[in-house]
């Protein structure tokens, strides 16, 4: 679990350091982009003001763009009867002094008038060395004769940058001045740089801290695995019983759901495989023993020699019938275990009807006749019924009747063996189709190692089909394979052969 934990908090450090990699910058450039749309917004307010005063006087113009408190500043410089609409160049002199001497601009901003092309005065008056009066950006801004908006990049950091907008005044059809509003962007940028290294610090704690968070929540999530982990090392082949216990919801839960079922079908393996081979010990043990013995006490008299070899013979037999019987039911498990074929089901029915009479000498009958095709293993659904008579006649007495059919309903096909024998008690009723297992009420001793219903059932399984017993005790037994008429699933895997 380590490891796992260990990628994940490496994946997640990985993800939120892009995150805050390319945040970063990006809240950066957002914040100098309001910033300037800031700086600008409030360049234009303060040009309006002014081209509104010496436009229109001290009337306001409705197309003034401002908000209310430029128009509140506006208000109070039009009680200063010098800023009235200048005619002359004293009074553009005296207008600009007074706009001037009534301003106060906002820290980095500057308002400057320029008068017949030269410097004339500023507000504040204490600038940076950028926009001293003999400066390169000054003489640029006494040539304009457009209003002009732009920007100038310097080399100094204490200014970095210029946003200006210029203004030039016409009187009788003459620029006789230029009315700038300038603005350094340094300080800013540093308050920029300084919100960008506080947003850079606490990103650094928020991310210390969400990996420990991250480390903690990946053991918690992670501790189910844990858990399993410790189960399975714990499991024996001995010991099948430990389970994980489920919480919750969601993959975790749904995992330990899966572990638990799939050791339950583990434990069901083995537990059959256990008893198989003990069954399968116990039935070759029996005759093993029974070959020794008489081959030890064996003597030289022909006659009993002989008893003795017919006896050795039919052991052998049925430790042979036994041998073939466990092959069959191990190879029903393989994909290639049918042969599939189209079979007439009246054909069949009546094979396997008189096939099933030389069983035992009983009182046979051919109950119906399915008329149709399906497609099935005929060897296989013949052994399976021939299995099912030869259980019959060993239940049954002479004087008892055994009955064989078919039938084609709802796109199945049955076949049926029904005898008025002793019958099954309810509690035998799947008991017995386990492997080596007998019904506890029989009052006859079945022959055989007890795998022929066993043989049976897999026979329907394998063909997607499945065996139904209806039985009474003391009133006899039907036994019912029902299959599909088409073919199974595992038909993919075979040969399809026209029979």
């Amino acid at each position: 679990m380590g490891e796992a934990r260990t990628r994940i908090l490496l994946w997640y450090l990985l993800i939120v350091t892009f995150i805050f990699v390319v945040s970063i910058p990006t809240f950066r450039l957002l914040l100098h982009a309001r910033v300037d749309m800031r700086v600008r917004k409030e360049l234009r307010e303060s040009m309006e003001i002014f081209h509104s005063l010496v436009i229109h006087g001290t009337t306001i113009s409705h197309q003034t763009e401002i908000d209310d408190e430029e128009i509140e500043r506006l208000e109070k410089l039009q009680t200063d009867k010098r800023l009235k609409r200048p005619s002359s160049r004293q009074e553009l002199k005296d207008f600009f002094k007074a706009f001037l001497s009534n301003q106060l601009p906002d820290d980095d901003t500057f308002f400057i008038a320029i008068l017949d092309g030269k410097f004339y005065r500023s507000s504040p008056r204490g600038r940076p060395e950028a926009l001293e009066k003999d400066s390169e950006l000054m003489q640029y801004w006494a040539k304009q004769t457009q209003p002009t908006e732009g920007e100038k990049h310097f080399s100094d950091p204490s200014v970095h940058s210029v946003l200006y907008l210029i203004e030039p005044v016409k009187i009788n059809g003459k620029i006789l001045g230029v009315f700038v509003v300038a603005h350094t962007t340094a300080g800013e940028h540093e308050e920029a740089l300084e919100a960008v290294i506080v947003i850079v610090y606490v990103s650094c704690v928020v991310l210390i801290m969400a990996l420990v968070l991250a480390w903690v929540a990946a053991g918690q999530v992670l501790a189910p695995l844990s858990l399993l982990t410790a189960t399975t090392r714990s499991i024996t082949e001995s010991d099948l019983q430990k389970r994980i216990p489920v919480r919750g919801e969601g993959e975790i839960a749904e995992l330990a759901s899966t572990f638990n079922e799939m050791m339950d079908r583990l434990q069901a393996a083995f537990s059959s495989q256990q008893n198989f081979i003990n069954d399968a010990g116990h039935e070759l043990r029996t005759p093993i023993t029974i070959i020794r013995g008489h081959l030890e006490l064996m003597e030289d008299d022909p006659e009993e020699i002989q008893e003795t070899r017919t006896l050795l013979i039919d052991e052998l037999d049925r430790m042979s019938r036994f041998v073939e019987d466990m092959i069959l039911l191990a190879k029903a498990e393989r994909l290639d275990f049918l042969q599939l074929g189209t079979v007439d089901v009246a054909v069949l029915t009546e094979e396997l009807y008189a096939k099933a009479k030389a069983l035992a000498d009983r009182n046979w009958r051919l109950d119906a006749i399915a008329k149709g095709e399906i497609i099935v293993d005929r060897q296989r659904i013949t052994q399976a019924i021939m299995n099912l008579a030869q259980n019959a006649t060993q239940h049954t007495k002479d004087t008892d009747s055994i009955s064989i059919g078919s039938a084609i309903s709802t796109g199945k096909v049955h076949f049926w063996v029904r005898d008025t024998g002793e019958g099954i008690a309810f509690v035998d009723h799947k008991r017995i189709f386990e492997r080596f297992a007998r019904a506890a009420h029989c009052r006859r001793p079945s022959e055989g190692a007890g795998l022929g219903l066993s043989i049976v059932r897999a026979i329907a399984e394998a063909h997607s089909g499945e065996v139904k017993l209806r039985s009474q005790l003391g009133k006899g037994a039907t036994f019912t394979i029902v299959l599909p008429v088409k073919a199974s699933p595992i038909m993919n895997s075979q040969s399809i052969n026209h029979s």
